[in-house]
């Protein structure tokens, strides 16, 4: 029985090979275009995970991932019509790898090796992310730019039908030079970039001398490290409507002159707060962000439905200043452009206090239902609170999918 059976298996498993890379795109790069079978690509879309569905209706065309998620996203981004970046983590020299040492780079590229030949031929692959801000918080980087042009000829050799990407954490004076200059076989060039530091990027990059491909491999309204600060250093979140404003403003001022936007993070993430880079809420629900990526992509969202709208959110009496048994009120005003019957959530939280950096992860800090008194939908009271930095969460839902959130940090003394 084995012996008949493994050759039908055999024939199986290279009928669907033949028939999966007949169906897979061959993607090239063609001065700063990109080309998928021929034609021009815009890359367009979040980086992240989930509600695949959604992001295609508000007109992206593309997922990016980071590393171990790649096979589940291809296939569920193929359902959806969507093209994917799939990214390898290369391991970053500042968490102790060394790219002088073979006895780690070794098993590195043998298993990129392996993750290229297992989805080469998926028909949703768009290109290959080779690490991500892998030169981040080095004094001396001159290691990195070597590891990345190994691993990114080694990709080209194992698949010449997808480039290869790289991307950086922001241009720096000279880091888009030295990409260019010793990692050569990196055909697309990504950049992480946030807030005011975006309508500049395309110029910063071009004046380096990268005649590529450029993506904006992600961005955001605003960096918490761009953010301004209360007198107790805790940086101040835009509300959901600030940064669907400042998202727009900076879509305008990069679409001419980029070949892709990828927004962070299409997903849920604490860092500093759980909602500062959460394009989406922990059910689910989309804020007025998917709003802007809709107008700026041609796409719409479900039904059209608008997200509410926080008009009004602040701390009545001191501010966001307090003495220990003081009472704390805050008011709010919403709105809902569709008419919609809102629900409205408050949440009292410490300020985090497990703050990373370049993305790492982040435990998120407690929460203090106790301290919450007459919530309602125009306002709460907070009391009962031991000295210390806290925030002042809320979520306003629609009922309908979409949200709106807001939070205010403030001290107790």
């Amino acid at each position: 029985m084995r012996q008949i059976l493994l050759p039908v298996f055999t024939a199986f498993a290279m009928l669907f090979a033949a028939a999966q890379s007949a169906d897979a795109a061959t993607v090239t790069v063609q001065g700063e275009k990109i080309l998928v079978d021929g034609r021009p690509f815009a890359v367009l879309g979040a980086a992240g995970q989930s509600r695949f569905g959604l992001l295609k209706q508000l007109g992206a065309t593309t997922i990016r991932t980071y590393g171990d998620e790649t096979g589940f996203v291809l296939d569920e981004a193929q359902k959806a019509g969507l093209k994917v970046i799939a990214g390898f983590w290369l391991e970053h020299p500042r968490r102790g790898f060394n790219y002088r040492d073979l006895a780690q780079v070794g098993p590195q590229l043998q298993r990129l090796t392996e993750f290229v030949n297992r989805h080469k031929n998926h028909p949703a692959l768009l290109m290959w992310g080779l690490g991500n801000e892998v030169e981040a918080e080095l004094a001396d980087d001159s290691q990195v730019w070597p590891g990345i042009e190994e691993a990114a000829r080694l990709v080209r050799r194992l698949d010449p039908n997808h480039p290869t990407l790289a991307v950086l954490a922001e241009a720096g004076n000279d880091k888009v030079a030295k990409l260019r200059r010793l990692a050569p076989s990196i055909q697309v060039l990504g950049v992480n970039s946030y807030g005011d530091a975006l309508p500049s990027l395309p110029e910063r990059v071009r004046a380096q001398g990268w005649k590529g491909p450029l993506i904006v491999t992600e961005m955001g309204p605003l960096g918490q490290w761009q953010a301004k600060r209360t007198p107790w250093n805790a940086a101040i979140e835009p509300s959901s409507d600030e940064k669907a404003a400042l998202l727009s403003r900076w879509f305008s001022a990069l679409q001419p002159h980029v070949q892709g936007e990828i927004v962070f993070y299409w997903g849920q993430k604490q860092e500093v707060t759980p909602t500062w880079h959460s394009l989406l809420l922990p059910g689910g629900e989309y804020t007025r962000t998917a709003e802007a990526m809709a107008l700026a992509w041609g796409g719409n969202t479900p039904q059209g439905n608008r997200t509410p709208r926080v008009s009004l959110f602040r701390f009545t009496g001191n501010g966001s200043d307090w003495n220990r048994g003081d009472t704390i009120r805050a008011e709010i005003a919403v709105e809902d452009p569709d008419g919609d019957q809102i629900g409205v959530v408050w949440t009292v939280m410490a300020e985090s206090t497990d703050l990373r950096t370049s993305g790492d992860a982040e435990a998120a800090p407690p929460s203090f239902p106790q301290a919450l008194r007459e919530p309602g939908p125009k306002g709460v009271a907070i009391a009962g609170l031991q000295p210390g930095h806290y925030r002042l969460f809320v979520t306003v839902r629609d009922g309908r999918g979409a949200a709106a959130t807001a939070n205010l940090p403030f001290r107790v003394k």
